[in-house]
């Protein structure tokens, strides 16, 4: 109990923060040092690396995020194996700056999202989420304290589980005076939408769809790329309207959140729905990239409280050239920028978010945000893991 005595009196902590995405390219590590909480934290990154998983370790990370082809055996051997390599990940880049490590904030990788309760072996109104990487694995290995499993509990409470980066968009980004939409492009993209002088409660996140998700799937099954690099083959074809309209119409799009969604909705079916399409594997990629700018567009547009005066990019979709040239088109006049302009690496944010909630949760601060998710209450995001 020490260890716990120890940490709750810092006021200051060096604190790692480990994300794997939806998009299955490896672990990325983001240290910083943080003080304080809400609006008046301070964080300082110290260091970010990424960590590709080998070929064989991500086809059966893909395997088993698939319903049809996913397996016990291999989620329990996941769930250890990757707590194992999150932990040397962690350890590699703690020892490349020199720093001891105070906490460590794991999100895990998300293998299935069920956030809308149902009827389920008899029972009605089932609802879960479910992230390998198993936190003990990581705080026994290395020796610190680990919390994960953070969308579990707002989940337990009705609400989406997702998306969780909004609270670490409104303690680093909320602005007194500008309308702010923080847009993060993942495997699946999602905004925060930041109102002027705003309050948590006022605050609107949700996941818009795909972003290089459905991008990457269809590099590595037309050209045997895992991404369109620069979107080089996208910015080369032509966007197939019809198709384009067709995509625009799925259901999610219209839906209004709360809301969030992932590979069970935009995996393999979807991307083999795709394939089934006659065109030309360059204009697949341009309306593929044309759905993701036109839907986070429309997103905006539908479901933005207040009509942003700049939206703020993360994430790898970031280094796609062509799609932030669709972006900015689709979302002209409103300006288009980077986190990187703001002092965060666009790379690193989400992993230093997970690095954040951990120090929320020692300092007993719920970070979902129940006008975002559904939640029925504010609640304490994350399970602690003592070695």
């Amino acid at each position: 109990m020490d260890t716990l005595r120890r940490l709750l009196d810092q006021p200051e902590r060096l604190v790692a923060g480990v994300m794997s995405g939806t998009s299955l390219d490896g672990i990325d590590v983001a240290i910083a040092r943080i003080v304080g909480t809400g609006r008046n934290i301070k964080m300082e990154t110290l260091a970010f690396a990424s960590t590709p998983y080998p070929a064989a370790l991500r086809e059966v990370l893909h395997r088993n995020t698939e319903a049809a082809t996913s397996n016990v055996r291999d989620l329990s051997q996941l769930n250890a194996l990757l707590g194992r390599l999150f932990a040397e990940a962690v350890a590699t880049t703690a020892e490349a700056v020199g720093v001891t490590l105070d906490l460590i904030g794991s999100h895990g990788h998300t293998v299935h999202h069920v956030p809308v309760p149902e009827h389920f072996a008899g029972q009605e109104g089932v609802a879960s989420t479910f992230q390998l990487g198993d936190p003990v694995v990581m705080a026994v290995r290395l020796g610190v304290p680990v919390v994960g499993d953070f969308r579990t509990p707002d989940v337990a409470l009705g609400g989406q589980g997702a998306p969780l980066v909004p609270y670490f968009d409104y303690a680093l980004f909320a602005d007194a005076d500008e309308h702010r939409a923080l847009l993060n492009l993942g495997g699946i993209a999602n905004v925060t939408i930041l109102p002027a002088g705003c309050e948590p409660g006022n605050v609107t996140a949700f996941d818009t769809g795909p972003a290089n998700m459905v991008l990457d799937a269809l590099a590595a099954r037309l050209f045997g790329e895992p991404f369109d690099r620069d979107g080089q083959h996208a910015a080369a074809g032509t966007v197939d309207e019809t198709l384009l309209g067709e995509l625009l119409a799925d259901d999610y799009f219209h839906r209004p959140p709360p809301k969030s969604t992932g590979r069970e909705a935009f995996g393999t079916d979807y991307v083999d729905a795709l394939l089934a399409r006659d065109l030309a594997p360059n204009d697949l990629l341009a309306t593929a990239s044309a759905l993701t700018a036109r839907s986070i567009a429309d997103a905006l547009t539908r479901f933005a409280p207040v009509r942003p005066d700049v939206v703020i990019a993360s994430g790898g979709g970031v280094h796609n050239r062509d799609l932030m040239r669709r972006l900015a088109d689709a979302l002209a006049p409103v300006r288009v920028r980077t986190t990187a302009e703001f002092g965060v690496d666009p790379d690193a944010k989400e992993a230093l978010c997970f690095a954040l909630l951990a120090h929320e949760f020692v300092n007993g601060v719920p970070t979902n945000l129940p006008s975002v998710t559904g939640a029925a209450r504010p609640v304490l995001l994350g399970t602690l893991c003592i070695s």
